[in-house]
Order: C-alpha cells, then structure tokens, then sequence
C-alpha cells in the first residue's frame, strides 16, 4: 500500500478540505508562521488608527530598510535555535567585523571590497572557535558565548581605539550596500514578477514529480490560490516601494540570503542533518551523522550572518562605533528569530522566520517612533510580544506531544 499524506489529499477537497486541514494544524499544534503573521497585521492596524502616516510609502520604505540589518543577524540565529542551543555572541560580533572593516579599508589604505570580506571572515572565523569549544570541549553554549559576548565587545572597542568612532568613506562600499536603491520601477515589478514565476515553475515541478513517483502530490488549484496571494503580496510590495524611493538593494540582498539558506534548509542533506541534530543528537549520531561538524558549522554560520548584518549596520550610520552591538541588537536579533516562529526547544524553523520576526520588531520600533513614544514603552511591548511568541511555542510543543507529533 502506498503511504498517503493526509495533508495533500485534504487539499483535494477545496474549500472544504482546507478547513479540515486548518483544525487538524490547530489541534496538532502546527501553525506555522499564520500567528506571526496575524500578529503583524494586528500591529499595522493599531499603528495605522493611531497615526495614518504609518501604512505611508515612506514609512514603509523605512521598515524596509531597517529590516536588513537585524534580520541578517537573526538569520543565523534561526540555525543555532533549530540545534535547541543560543548564541549571545553575535550582537558584538557584527560590532567588530564594522570595526574590523572601518580600521583596514581607512586606517590601511585596504580595497573596501578586501576589508568587507575579511570583516565577514571575521565572524565566521570567531563562530569556528565557539563552535568548537561548545562541540568538541564541551562548554556548554551559553556559557561560550556569554563569554563572547564580553570578549568579542572588548576587542571591539580595542581595535576601534581611543576615539571609538571611525567614520566611512562617503559614498563607500558599505553605504552604498545599505543605501542605494533601483529607482527605475522595472527592477521592483521585475523582482516580484520573478518570484512569482519562479513560485510557480517549482511548484508545478515539484508536482509533476510526485504525479510521476505515483505519491500525492498538489492539486492544480492548491498552486494556483498560493501564487496568486504571492503575486497580490509581491505586486503591493512593488507598487509601495516605487512610490517611496525605489527598490533597497540592501532588501534584494537580504531576500536573496533568506531564499538561498532556506533551499539549503530545506533541500540539502547538510540541512536536513541540522533538523536531526535539534530533533534529537543520540539519535542523530546513531544515524551516522557528524554531529560535532554540524554544530561547528551552525556556529560558524551565525557568526558569519552576525558580520554581515554587522556590515549593514555600520552602512546605515556610515561609520563604526563603540556603541555598534550594544543597546538591543542582541534582543531584537533572538526575538526576531522566535517572534517569527522559530522553536526555542530545537528541531523547528526556517529562515523566512528572521524576516517576519525582524519585520514585528521594526514595525513596533517605527511605530514607537513616530507616535514619540518613550524608549521604554518600546522595550516592554517588545519584551511582550517575545513573550507571546514563547508562550505559543511552548503549547505548541505540548499540543504536538499530544497528539504524538513532537
């Protein structure tokens, strides 16, 4: 008998099947990224009823913007959080790969391009040596990167020097990275256009296959109703972009990074081998995988997206600073990652996590901002909604144990 999914041959059924198929995810506790979501819409609402500039091009444009640099971060936070472990490191580690660059390309006389990438190198090069205390010696990883994440701000402010502050070149390599924008309205129609069809082509394909293997696979209409609320998101994106400033090269860069480490996620055995190991590492290593390589690689890889946000954080202010990594980069960095649906309890979550979750945390900081709101009311509705989104994860999980899920 051929295994059936349950899942795929409700969507057969229409509109009904898809109601069935959401009670079955509620009573199983498999949401996915609909609560963040939800809540995402929730927040624009309230901010928009409270000061009708906030769903404004510009506006929207500037979340866009301000998205870049936490979400880079937060995306290697997503693979650390799917072994079940943390890193507190990566808020002074994309600190000193800004300081890093800023020191070489001006003090040095460095090509920016050289610096940039031995500012990265930087990152992936500290996420190799915590990956290996943590995999190899043993130290537990909070305990590693707690330690991290004091040793990685001092050499920041050591290699900064006195002044604490090294201003970039103007019109230089990062800020252009950060700022620059594709005013021709082509680029951000083109961009959404190619996504959708791209949606589209995969997924017919990934269909055909199945059809071809004789399992169950995605009715025509089921891929016909996504790509059309893709296209209705992408076009308004487009449309809202065009009539602010154009489209972000920092944005196209950042999709670009959440789309690739996804396909990598969800498509190769390294990615799979990283669920494993969050799901379960005895099990893991009786399934012949390395286990201490994936857990060095996972670290080596948020150090390295810890630099590249850091990169993109120093291009918005054009200069690095003894202040960079501080304040609540390290906060909103692991509350974009949770917020967006990633499991603090491992084994659960993907990249476009860091994106959703970098985009509650911008939209509440924006809002702040524009309703002049204290600093502090900021951080407690931020603390909130962490919360929230923890606590859903947790009867998520339960809810999954129940129903023999988990």
């Amino acid at each position: 008998m051929v295994a059936v999914d349950p899942r795929l041959l409700i969507r057969e059924q229409g509109l009904a099947g898809y109601v069935t198929e959401f009670k079955r995810r509620l009573h199983s506790g498999d949401l996915g990224s609909m609560p963040v979501i939800v809540a995402l819409i929730l927040i624009w609402g309230v901010f928009q009823g409270m000061n009708s500039t906030f769903l404004s091009a510009n506006n929207l444009s500037t979340i866009a913007f301000n998205v870049v640099g936490t979400g880079m971060i937060a995306v290697g936070i997503v693979f650390v959080l799917l072994l079940g472990e943390i890193d507190l490191s990566v808020s002074y580690v994309s600190g000193l790969a800004g300081a890093v660059f800023a020191v070489l390309s001006v003090y040095h006389g460095f090509p920016e391009p050289l610096a940039l990438v031995l500012g990265i190198l930087t990152g992936t090069a500290i996420g190799a040596l915590q990956g290996f205390f943590f995999a190899k010696v043993g130290v537990p990883a909070f305990v590693v990167t707690l330690a991290g994440f004091l040793a990685w701000n001092g050499a920041m402010l050591w290699v900064l020097g006195k002044n604490g502050t090294i201003n970039l070149k103007a019109n230089g390599l990062l800020y252009n990275l950060y700022n620059y924008t594709f005013t021709d309205v082509a680029y951000a129609y083109g961009l959404a256009l190619i996504g959708v069809l791209l949606y589209l082509g995969s997924s017919l394909w990934q269909a055909n296959r199945r059809r071809q293997a004789g399992v169950p696979f995605r009715p025509l209409t089921d891929i016909i109703v996504k790509t059309v609320l893709l296209a209705i998101v992408s076009f308004a994106a487009a449309v809202v972009l065009n009539q602010a400033d154009g489209l972000p090269l920092c944005l196209l860069l950042f999709l670009a990074v959440v789309i690739g480490l996804d396909l990598v996620l969800r498509r190769t055995t390294y990615g799979r081998q990283i669920f494993a190991v969050g799901g379960g590492i005895e099990a893991a290593r009786r399934a012949g995988i390395n286990v201490a390589w994936i857990r060095i690689s996972v670290f080596m890889l948020a150090g390295t997206m810890a630099a590249v946000g850091g990169m993109f954080l120093a291009g918005q202010v054009n200069s690095a600073q003894s202040t960079q990594g501080g304040g609540n980069t390290l906060m909103n960095a692991i509350a974009a990652a949770v917020i967006g649906g990633t499991s603090l309890f491992g084994g659960r979550g993907k990249t476009w996590s860091a994106l959703l979750g970098a985009l509650v945390i911008v939209s509440i900081q924006q809002g702040m901002y524009i309703l002049n709101l204290n600093t502090a009311i900021q951080y407690m509705i931020t603390g909130a909604v962490l919360l929230a989104a923890v606590v859903v994860d947790s009867v998520s999980r339960r809810t999954q144990k129940a129903s023999g899920r988990a």
